[in-house]
């Protein structure tokens, strides 16, 4: 399958992670304050996509509002409008869309965009918001990249939109961190047997876990590896021993 190679602009600046967010200045994560923080800075960004009830693209991480909103249960069961309406706790904002953070950003800078798994066990039970991603896209000029720890998401964007460049995120996948996987699947993800097969051009990798086999096979063949989350100079410094790029938070990288 062709790859888009990732744009050099991916390996210049760091990556605020969710955004240069500080929930304590009143700026939560994945939030349109915390982007335009990040770009005023001239960070890139990565952001975290979920699917509304009617199938449209919103930017946050988790899959029930309780951490990061005063409501409870699925973000699924809620219509974007709804969501757009429930504040972000520690914010003024509602629960921003892809299309209104693109219309923000307007290719400033770079945006690493990761797409939550929405088959619940990393498997082929995906589509819609792959689909609603790509839509929200259509017609966006700044540098985008997506990545999605399901390979099987991956693979749809290959063939919704193969013009657009196209990661797996990946990690060490123990199962105490993974504990609603069957076991046999992620052992099967460790070794990163996808990545040839979606078209993909980059990881995205967790830092503790760069010196696995997997990740220095890859970046000896020239694959650009960043990883996330480094949270401090220390760890940026070790990281980039492996890694082109980190993704960050809690600190201001130089």
């Amino acid at each position: 399958m062709e790859k888009r190679p990732l744009p050099k602009s991916f390996l210049a600046a760091p990556i605020a992670h969710r955004g240069l967010h500080d929930v304590g200045a009143g700026v939560p994560e994945n939030s349109l304050a915390s982007f335009g923080a990040a770009i005023e800075r001239g960070y890139g960004i990565e952001l975290d996509l979920q699917c509304s009830q009617d199938g449209v693209a919103m930017v946050f991480h988790d899959y029930d509002l309780a951490r990061l909103t005063s409501e409870t249960g699925p973000l699924a069961m809620r219509t974007a409008a709804e969501l757009g309406q429930i504040a972000l706790t520690g914010g003024e904002e509602g629960i921003p869309t892809l299309a209104e953070t693109l219309a923000l950003v307007a290719g400033r800078v770079p945006l690493l965009i990761e797409i939550k798994d929405q088959d619940g066990a990393l498997g082929p039970n995906v589509g819609t918001l792959e689909a609603a991603t790509v839509q929200a896209l259509q017609g966006y000029h700044g540098d985008v990249a997506l990545m999605s720890f399901n390979p099987h998401s991956v693979a749809a964007l290959a063939q919704l939109a193969p013009h657009l460049p196209r990661g797996l995120t990946t990690c060490n996948y123990l199962p105490e961190d993974w504990p609603t996987i069957p076991k046999a699947r992620l052992a099967e993800l460790v070794p990163i047997p996808d990545f040839t097969r979606t078209g993909a051009s980059f990881i995205s990798h967790q830092a503790s876990d760069l010196g696995s086999t997997s990740v220095l096979t890859l970046k000896a063949e020239a694959t650009p590896v960043l990883c996330w989350t480094i949270r401090s100079e220390v760890e940026e410094k070790a990281a980039r021993r492996v890694a082109d790029n980190v993704t960050f938070e809690g600190y201001l990288p130089a």
